[in-house]
């Protein structure tokens, strides 16, 4: 897959390499279609995770690597749960669509704390077995927030939209860190994104739609 390395053009100095591109535009897709609360979006979820992988893989970014097997199990099933509700979980504008739903605060209350213990713990442990990544901690932390917000998207949580914008904001510094001048400004898109689906989701919330 030498092709997917070609370089497009230099942005601030930095290549802009095929697979950064393609990764960029099914992820942008995938998340506008997500905040529009439509199905189609796990269908490119599932290209998004593959090319993931291979970016991944030429960054040397080891943690979110070995995060795209279970992005993909998690898509497979936001999918079904998105389209195969419970009676009464039904969407008020289709019985066939799951509505959206909030997280109680004991819950959120849990989420943070496992967020925290999990980056640590995986963050050294990525330290022990791949020296190569540049920051283990800051690596490991996006993984963990990606996990989180995936798995409240598949259940169609509105608090999945928190956890996109912490994860956007901690992948600019990441991205930043390591050198990289595409993709912090692809970043910001998806930040601009999760403003926006934020709002909207809140309202669907409201009419249980």
């Amino acid at each position: 897959m030498e092709w997917m390395n070609y370089t497009l053009f230099s942005l601030g100095g930095a290549p802009v390499l095929l697979i950064d591109v393609i990764t960029s535009v099914l992820g942008l897709t995938c998340v506008f279609l997500a905040g529009r609360n439509s199905k189609y979006n796990f269908w490119v979820g599932y290209l998004y995770t593959a090319a993931l992988f291979v970016m991944f893989w030429n960054k040397n970014l080891y943690a979110s690597l070995l995060l795209q097997p279970i992005s993909l199990v998690i898509n497979l099933m936001g999918h079904y749960r998105w389209t195969h509700p419970h009676e009464q979980e039904r969407s008020s504008r289709d019985e066939k669509a799951l509505a959206v739903s909030r997280l109680t605060a004991v819950q959120r209350v849990f989420a943070v704390v496992a967020v925290l213990v999990i980056a640590g713990a995986w963050g050294w442990l990525l330290d022990m077995l791949f020296p190569a990544d540049p920051h283990p901690y800051l690596d490991s932390c996006v993984t963990v927030l990606i996990l989180v917000a995936q798995f409240l998207s598949a259940q169609k949580k509105w608090d999945c939209w928190i956890a996109w914008l912490l994860v956007n904001i901690t992948q600019i510094a990441l991205h930043i860190s390591v050198g990289h001048v595409f993709m912090p400004i692809v970043c910001g898109l998806y930040l601009a994104n999760g403003l926006w689906s934020l709002i909207s989701w809140n309202k669907l919330y409201k009419n249980k739609a």
